[in-house]
């Protein structure tokens, strides 16, 4: 759905895990790779954000979609008769409130199509799925409810990636991430955002990782010899500028003054609308 919302006339290549996204695009199978990377309600993905350092693919645009959760059966059951229900874990994280008052077990499965695609699959009438309309339409099942996520308000930011960075432009509204570390004192991280304030950015995201290859310091406490442990984050910024900006380009050059290390991930028309969407993926 986001796929087809970024692109309207592509054709969509199914990828069992995100790294095989991300390598889809590196190793020319496909052009343009469309991921997951923060849900209003289940926060960030995670995985997606360890990726973006791991790979070098550029991020070239968003999405978002508005996630509509449906309760899907096979034809002739009724919602009271089933027993479980499966999906992905957010999207029954997504959905407490209603499975809560059905009273059915709740089992996690890899994606909510996978779930929809099993139970018709295996004709399975005790059985339920929490996925799109469009899952129903697929796999011949019947929506036995519409409409069941406990928030209506709950909204998917998709990523765009590529091989090749756009060119940033000026006429319409830009976004850009950005990925950097710091060294350990006090202040560093008010510094590094003070860099965007001066120059009236304002900062649409920001996100901390502990650094993989580096993720522990020894700091020592004081005079008596006594030693901390902390953790060294890796931080994820996304800010509303593009790099054609003067503005911008001069807030990372400062910034770069002190970050031990800074990396642009991209800059990307931003998506200033929110579409709607049957369901996550």
């Amino acid at each position: 759905m986001a796929a087809g919302n970024a692109y309207p006339n592509c054709e969509a290549v199914p990828c069992e895990q995100f790294e095989a996204a991300f390598q889809a695009v590196e190793q020319w199978v496909v052009d343009r790779a469309v991921l997951p990377i923060e849900n209003s309600l289940g926060g960030s993905i995670h995985r997606n954000y360890d990726l973006l350092l791991r790979h070098r693919l550029h991020i070239v645009g968003e999405v978002q979609l508005a996630v509509h959760h449906c309760l899907l059966g096979i034809p002739g059951v009724k919602k009271e008769e089933l027993v479980r229900v499966l999906s992905h874990p957010q999207a029954l994280a997504q959905c407490e409130h209603t499975l809560s008052k059905l009273n059915v077990i709740r089992e996690a499965v890899d994606d909510t199509a996978g779930a929809a695609q099993f139970i018709a699959a295996n004709n399975l009438r005790d059985t339920g799925a929490v996925a799109s309309s469009r899952a129903a339409e697929i796999y011949g099942l019947e929506v036995l409810a519409d409409g069941i996520q406990d928030d209506s308000d709950n909204v998917t930011r998709f990523l765009m990636l590529a091989r090749e960075p756009i060119m940033p432009r000026t006429d319409r509204p830009f976004k850009t991430s950005i990925t950097f570390t710091l060294e350990e004192g006090p202040g560093s991280l008010f510094k590094a955002l003070a860099v965007f304030a001066l120059r009236d950015l304002n900062l649409t995201k920001i996100e901390s990782r502990p650094l993989r290859k580096r993720p522990l310091r020894v700091a020592d406490d004081g005079s008596d010899g006594a030693k901390s442990v902390y953790f060294d984050y890796l931080f994820f910024v996304d800010f509303e500028a593009s790099m054609a900006e003067q503005r911008a380009q001069n807030a990372l050059r400062h910034l770069q003054e002190f970050a031990t290390f800074l990396r642009v991930l991209g800059s990307y028309p931003m998506d200033v609308s929110i579409k709607a969407c049957p369901t996550s993926q």
